[in-house]
């Protein structure tokens, strides 16, 4: 591990003082790799497949592991979209001059090494090779078992457009030791490693919490809620809230709760539960006297990620009441409004607590390439140093940099 972690901080450097045009030659080169090798991608992921069913993984987290010819070139495409955004390296944030003539300036960049660690999502490794490498980072990564045998021939396949692009082919290296050991050596090389992004369930994140020695940016769970006000569009809440549990549901900017205003809960809850079909429902006192299709919810329901086809459901006498109860169950991801009241809406994004606020949209929309930062890395539910979806900027850090003409201090 120790040695994998110095190829990548030697490629960190070079990296770092790369060309915006090669780090862009290696993206291309990358999604054009993927393409023709899709074949070689899919039969190495029937692998991780075929264990995960023998193995018992629940359905969701196969669907999450599983790659078609769709998602190969889906990571493609973002290797393109990646290639054609704007360099954030050397730019400057902000500038100005002093009194005594100094020239200050604040400009972004690289942090270095970026450590990724997660579990089974192969287009990971794809997604966060290429925004570490345009940023000018070296990408240092170690997924889960369930996907081993995809991410090494995806990784194989980006290092050899490192390779064309005259780039060190260590600019993304991967660990294959998918030990508990390897896990906890991974997060403790802050000699290594300048960043350490964790993209994974609680568990992952209590493993973190508990053994990492390295900074990290948590990409935590997304307990998201669509709270429908009393003015709202009923129709409109109604797709909102179907598109954002259903669309995707094994996917952190899911719906996990539905919270109603009980001004209108009568006429909306019924026809929820008739839209949320094949979804499990779970709710309050309230909400269950509304159907026979609700079961009652736990405390614990309305603070859970389920991350499957399930939903709670809590009615609210206002919104001081939906914006407390969303507040104390959060875990400040994405939480959504279904409102034609503005002062209600402005309350919402004002109040709650939440990387991402929406009025009148989908949770769906809470990620890196839907906001036009191209694949993302993570989205951050902690407020130092990122928060929301991580795109490039967010994988910078900024240095000062001082222009005098003989300054000395006096």
């Amino acid at each position: 591990m120790q040695r994998l972690g110095a190829r990548a901080k030697a490629a960190s450097r070079v990296l770092g003082s790369a060309s915006t045009a090669t780090k862009n030659d290696a993206l291309v080169a990358g999604a054009e790799l993927l393409v023709d090798r899709t074949a070689d991608l899919l039969s190495a992921n029937a692998v991780d497949v075929a264990n995960a069913e023998t193995s018992g993984m629940a359905p969701t987290l196969i669907d999450r592991l599983r790659l078609d010819s769709g998602r190969v070139a889906a990571m493609a495409d973002g290797l393109r979209q990646v290639a054609s955004l704007e360099d954030p390296i050397g730019s400057v944030k902000k500038g100005w001059t002093r009194p005594n003539g100094l020239r200050i300036q604040q400009v972004h960049v690289p942090l270095g090494v970026v450590a990724i660690i997660y579990e089974s999502r192969p287009n990971v490794t794809s997604d966060a090779y290429g925004l570490c490498l345009k940023s000018g980072n070296a990408a240092f990564l170690r997924g889960s078992g369930a996907a081993i045998s995809s991410n090494m021939a995806i990784a194989a396949v980006l290092r050899e457009g490192l390779v064309k692009a005259g780039l060190p082919d260590d600019a993304l290296v991967l660990v294959e030791d998918v030990s508990h050991a390897a896990a906890t050596e991974f997060m403790q090389m802050p000699q290594f490693i300048d960043c350490l992004i964790p993209r994974g369930g609680r568990s992952l994140i209590e493993s973190i919490l508990k053994n990492a020695t390295v900074p990290y940016v948590i990409d935590g769970d997304g307990n998201c809620h669509v709270y429908v006000d009393a003015s709202a569009d009923l129709d409109m809440a109604l797709d909102i809230i179907v598109n954002s549990k259903t669309q995707r549901p094994s996917v952190c900017n899911a719906a996990e709760s539905l919270v109603v205003h009980s001004a209108i809960a009568d006429k909306f809850v019924p026809m929820a539960v008739e839209a949320l079909t094949g979804v499990e429902l779970v709710g309050d006192a309230a909400a269950c006297g509304l159907s026979s299709a609700i079961a009652p919810a736990t405390e614990d329901d309305f603070a859970t990620e389920f991350l499957d086809l399930k939903l709670s459901v809590k009615i609210v006498d206002d919104l001081d009441d939906a914006i407390g109860h969303i507040n104390a169950t959060s875990t400040g991801h994405s939480e959504a409004i279904v409102t034609n009241d503005l002062s209600a809406a402005d309350r919402f994004t004002r109040e709650v607590d939440a990387a991402a606020t929406l009025v009148n949209a989908s949770t769906r929309f809470v990620d890196g390439e839907e906001f036009g930062f191209g694949a993302e890395i993570g989205i951050s539910t902690q407020k130092l140093h990122a928060r929301g979806p991580m795109g490039l900027e967010q994988l910078t850090t900024l240095k000062y940099v001082v222009y005098g003409d003989g300054h000395i201090r006096g």
